[in-house]
């Protein structure tokens, strides 16, 4: 069965659509590098899934494993409902673009794309209208007698997808296909790979350490770091409910607001973040006050974006943080005040890493029970935390609060400061990063 779209004013036929699921996947490298850490991911038919986390976790890996350049050392990789663990790379109907391209240099534009129609033995007629059509859709056709060097990195990078998508798979691999490029090559490409992927309709992996990319690209996103999943979902799902600190630091812009608070519930009547020299109060009518009070008397993490502060004046008598603004940064679209505010700031912590627990046979010390929190494909399902790390790894910063002003800046350096805070937008965890305040997870 085909689906016949319109793109750019040319008919393509595309073949039905396939899902990717791994069971439990893990790749060990020789000398026992662990890379990939048990991980339980599905991508649906027709889904567009990124791959987002910082250089190092396992993103590339994973998808090397789905394309067949990497065995699987344990679990299951099932391509369209076929087990696939044991499958050739050629038998998968998977088309992989990579971050340099990865072209022919001594074939013009035309030969890379008709290069897997050719291997496949495509009628010539069929292959030279594909190549065409193509080639106008993508905006290269004025370009096909040229060969790759003479093109630029955005141009190459066309050709790079064209030759993926030409023979019709049913599954794209893409690992940073544009990181190579300038900030406005990308932000251009990002929209053609966008609107192209999804008029095909076909199930997209796509791997990246860039989170506006995941953001804008994405109809879920899978985060990792040191080789284990670390959540999954919508982009708004991740950005607004992050299941770990880690989640909520990665996933921003600028740098994620932490400031250590105890909790307190003074004679019952609400629940309060104790900072020290400022407090926040929780009434009980908010959803999530009854989860906090679970920690009533230890230490939490509290998560402040940028963007849920804002500058009020002195009169304000809302839930607010009072300090003096000790430098002021120019962003073009908006100024940043960093306001030194007296609360005590936190590093990120890093979730535990797996192959710190690795040993030398290929065993995990202590077995395998309580090491990492799974995240599986629905967040509502998860496994025993591990015990609380001391933070001390991740991002150290001083302890200001970063905030957002606008195109003018409502103060200047040293000036007295009053923040209001937004309440909704509070995200709290335990020291280990755990996220403890979040409706959704407890099913309400």
């Amino acid at each position: 069965m085909y689906y016949l779209i319109n793109h750019s004013g040319t008919w393509c036929k595309v073949l039905p659509m396939s899902s990717v699921v791994l069971d439990n996947v893990t790749k060990i490298y020789p000398g026992h590098h662990l890379a990939v850490d048990r991980m339980n991911l599905q991508a649906g038919d027709g889904e567009f899934l990124v791959l987002l986390g910082p250089s190092g976790c396992g993103k590339s890996t994973l998808l090397r494993m789905i394309a067949g350049l990497e065995e699987v050392t344990s679990g299951d990789l099932w391509l369209d409902g076929k087990l696939a663990n044991h499958l050739p790379p050629r038998e998968r109907d998977v088309a992989m673009v990579f971050q340099n391209g990865a072209l022919y240099p001594h074939r013009s534009v035309r030969g890379n794309l008709s290069f897997p129609l050719e291997i496949a033995k495509t009628d010539p007629n069929v292959v030279n209208d594909r190549v065409t059509e193509l080639s106008r859709a993508l905006h290269i056709d004025e370009t096909l007698d040229r060969r790759p060097g003479t093109l630029s990195g955005g141009q190459r990078q066309r050709v790079a997808m064209g030759r993926a998508i030409v023979r019709q798979p049913k599954i794209f691999l893409m690992d940073e296909p544009l990181s190579n490029l300038d900030a406005g090559m990308r932000t251009e490409l990002r929209m053609e790979i966008s609107a192209l992927v999804r008029s095909v309709g076909v199930t997209t992996i796509y791997v990246t350490h860039d989170q506006v990319e995941a953001l804008t690209l994405a109809d879920r996103i899978a985060i990792m770091n040191r080789g284990v999943l670390q959540d999954v979902g919508t982009p708004a799902q991740i950005y607004n409910d992050p299941a770990t600190a880690f989640v909520a630091a990665f996933l921003n812009s600028q740098q994620l607001n932490l400031l250590a608070a105890t909790v307190r519930t003074p004679q019952n009547q609400y629940v309060m973040l104790d900072f020290g020299p400022h407090q926040l109060t929780v009434p009980w009518s908010d959803p999530r006050a009854y989860a906090i009070s679970q920690y009533t008397g230890t230490q939490v993490l509290v998560g402040l974006r940028p963007d849920g502060l804002a500058p009020v004046p002195e009169s304000y008598d809302g839930p607010s943080f009072l300090g003096r603004v000790r430098a002021l940064e120019y962003h073009g679209h908006e100024w940043l005040a960093y306001v030194e505010c007296g609360a005590p700031g936190m590093p990120v912590p890093e979730p535990p890493d797996p192959r710190a627990a690795f040993n030398g046979n290929g065993r995990e010390r202590g077995g395998l029970g309580g090491l990492v929190k799974r995240l599986f494909t629905t967040r509502a399902q998860a496994e025993e935390r591990p015990e609380p790390e001391q933070p001390g790894s991740g991002i150290h910063r001083r302890t200001d609060l970063i905030v957002r002003l606008g195109v003018r800046p409502a103060w200047r350096v040293n000036d007295a400061a009053k923040v209001a805070v937004d309440l909704a937008r509070l995200m709290i965890f335990t020291m280990d990063g755990t996220r403890i305040d979040s409706t959704r997870r407890a099913g309400k």
